[in-house]
């Protein structure tokens, strides 16, 4: 699977008041809570993202143009990144509309849900998509005391939470291809949220995104100015692998 595929499976956040070189009000795209009736998936970006309106807020039938131009105006990932992306998430689509999909159909086990998630248990436990308090805050605990999250910090917990969810799953599945995506995951929100290729994204800004699945506004986070790029992700990945491999 080429890296552009997997680019992007975790997308979040936008500006503050405006987007700083793009244009726009987020007036519109205050922060609201799902209600019980509302779908969301295994991913805490792609929920932030619905949860302030740049995907529809109901996760109801998504559309492919919906997550590129949301992502877009969001994250400032470019297009041409995060159109493959929201085309394998269309594979898992329950709509009966080949463009479109339902946010909780990203519940489907091995298109882009995984073991091993950071803030999710595996399937084999039977919710796969919740948060999980009890998971996030074991991950987490790595980063107490720390200001900003560094490269290596995140990779050996990405890697210390690896192992804790192989030690416990019989059936734990995990090859290249998840491996490939829990890189970018983690690549992508110290991108987003850092400075550039080096990391050291606000700790506060990423727990916020991922316990409250809430874009950080209100701590201080701002739009990346310049487009994240495919490049820049691979070279995160490839840092984040480099400082701490994960067996498979």
């Amino acid at each position: 699977m080429q890296l552009s595929i997997i680019l992007a499976v975790t997308a979040v956040a936008v500006v503050g008041n405006c987007y700083p070189g793009g244009g726009g009000s987020v007036s519109n795209h205050g922060f609201q809570k799902p209600s019980p009736r509302d779908r969301r998936s295994p991913c805490p970006m792609l929920n932030a993202l619905a949860n302030h309106g740049w995907l529809p807020r109901s996760g109801f039938n998504v559309s492919i143009d919906q997550v590129v131009n949301g992502i877009d105006l969001a994250l400032n990932l470019s297009p041409q990144s995060s159109r493959p992306v929201a085309e394998l998430a269309q594979t898992t689509s329950t709509t009966g509309n080949p463009t479109t999909f339902h946010l909780d159909d990203l519940n489907k086990h091995g298109i882009i849900e995984h073991d091993g998630s950071l803030s999710r248990n595996d399937i084999i436990f039977g919710d796969n998509h919740s948060f999980n308090k009890r998971i996030f805050d074991s991950y987490f605990s790595a980063f107490a005391g720390l200001k900003v999250i560094s490269i290596s910090a995140a990779a050996n917990a990405r890697r210390a939470r690896h192992i804790a969810a192989r030690a416990v799953n019989p059936v734990f599945n995990y090859t290249a291809r998840e491996d490939q995506f829990s890189q970018f995951e983690t690549a992508l929100y110290l991108s987003v949220f850092g400075t550039g290729t080096e990391g050291n994204a606000p700790t506060r800004w990423v727990e916020v995104m991922f316990r409250e699945e809430r874009i950080p506004y209100k701590e201080g986070y701002r739009r990346p100015t310049d487009v994240v790029t495919n490049d820049d992700i691979v070279e995160l990945a490839n840092k984040i692998n480099a400082a701490a491999p994960v067996p498979y």
